[in-house]
């Protein structure tokens, strides 16, 4: 679950650490205000979205006084924000975030995060703050430092020694903040759950280390136990299609492809995007139905791939352990029907009642293409998919 960034400088500065002053506003009228209780006579009007690359897009001004606040924050709110991480449809702009301006000496970029492959909490830092740090890791990989921090032991001082030294805050004033702000930062991380927190950046601004910008998620998995965290779920910022296959109990996460995959079991859904790009195909989406799924399941499921206008073939990749393969094949065919699909759909189906599974499809009037195995069925979506362009 993503926050916005007024949402997680609140969440930080609950707990100590350091963070400009500024409060959110909805309307042009609230964002004047806002900037009447800042304690700088200037400030910083920020678009609240989900996605980075804001400044670049236009998303973030400074401004001067409340006759400009006004103007700026008229001319964002419903405006669409168009950046590299929101894709060419971008993301309308329903809040604002008003803030105080800071000096700014030095800027550096620094992150908490998830590091599946070790397991690990790894620190990511960079004294290139302020940049996208995917451009500094594909221009200067040299310049991002990552350490792995030992989590049954947690983050001891050796840690933030080694990070202060390549950031070059060794025997400065600035130094024992830094380790301080990093066991803030390590304890708000495990306190709420999250597999990210950025700072990008966090400034020098004379004596003082403060955040200027940050962006908090938490772990989907652990919001049950995370009540808190929920009122700060924003839906408008969510794509309609993965809220209404929850609703379902479907996992569905859309990505920029054309091929629709419908897959029962978390681990052959990721496998089934895999073999469908081997063979150069781009799947339109990530969808779980689970390992017991029924008919009305795997009738929402087509109903929802078939919502992304993109998709071009669809390709069923079902393994019928819990669920019988009869049962899947007895509901495409209704679905199909039901919806009246003309997109071309490729099945592979496997396990219990398989022989029965094909046997329906086949004696059915529609234009199912049954596959043998996952490569066979993954060949023939990607070329009916391209037959389709």
């Amino acid at each position: 679950m993503n926050m916005h960034e007024y949402q997680a400088k609140e969440l930080l500065r609950h707990n100590g650490v350091p963070v400009p002053v500024g409060y959110p506003a909805f309307s042009a009228t609230e964002a004047e205000f806002a900037m009447l209780r800042l304690p700088s006579e200037t400030a910083v009007v920020k678009a609240q979205i989900h996605a980075g690359g804001r400044g670049k897009a236009g998303g973030v001004k400074l401004v001067q006084s409340l006759q400009e606040c006004r103007a700026v924050a008229e001319s964002l709110l419903g405006k669409t924000l168009v950046t590299p991480q929101t894709g060419s449809e971008g993301k309308v702009v329903n809040r604002l975030y008003v803030e105080e301006t800071a000096s700014i000496d030095k800027e550096f970029y620094l992150a908490l995060l998830l590091d599946r492959s070790l397991p690990a909490v790894t620190i990511v830092a960079s004294t290139q703050g302020g940049m996208d740090i995917e451009e500094v890791a594909a221009k200067t990989p040299e310049q991002i430092i990552k350490v792995p921090i030992d989590c049954s032991i947690g983050l001891k001082d050796f840690y933030s020694h080694r990070l202060s030294i390549a950031l070059g805050l060794q025997g400065t004033v600035h130094e024992p903040q830094f380790h301080t702000l990093l066991q803030q930062l390590y304890s708000v991380f495990f306190k709420y759950d999250l597999s990210l927190l950025e700072i990008n950046p966090l400034a020098i601004s004379g004596d003082k280390l403060i955040v200027l910008d940050s962006k908090l998620t938490a772990d989907n998995n652990a919001t049950y136990r995370q009540q808190a965290l929920q009122s700060l779920r924003d839906f408008a910022e969510e794509d309609a299609r993965e809220l209404e296959a929850a609703k379902f109990g479907l996992s569905y996460i859309c990505l920029a492809g054309n091929i629709g995959c419908l897959v029962n079991g978390a681990g052959l859904a990721m496998a089934t995007m895999d073999i469908v790009k081997h063979y150069g195909g781009r799947p339109s989406n990530f969808l779980d139905i689970g390992g017991g799924a029924n008919a009305d399941q795997i009738k929402q499921a087509v109903r929802i791939v078939l919502q992304d206008q993109s998709v071009q073939a669809i390709f069923i990749n079902i393994f019928g352990g819990i669920v019988r393969c009869d049962l899947v094949a007895d509901g495409l065919i209704t679905t199909v029907k039901d919806l009246g699909c003309k997109v071309p759909i490729v099945v592979r189906l496997e396990g219990t009642n398989v022989d029965a599974a094909r046997d329906l499809l086949k004696q059915s009037d529609l234009s199912f293409t049954i596959a043998n195995d996952m490569a066979d069925g993954a060949q023939k979506v990607v070329a009916a998919a391209s037959k389709a362009l």
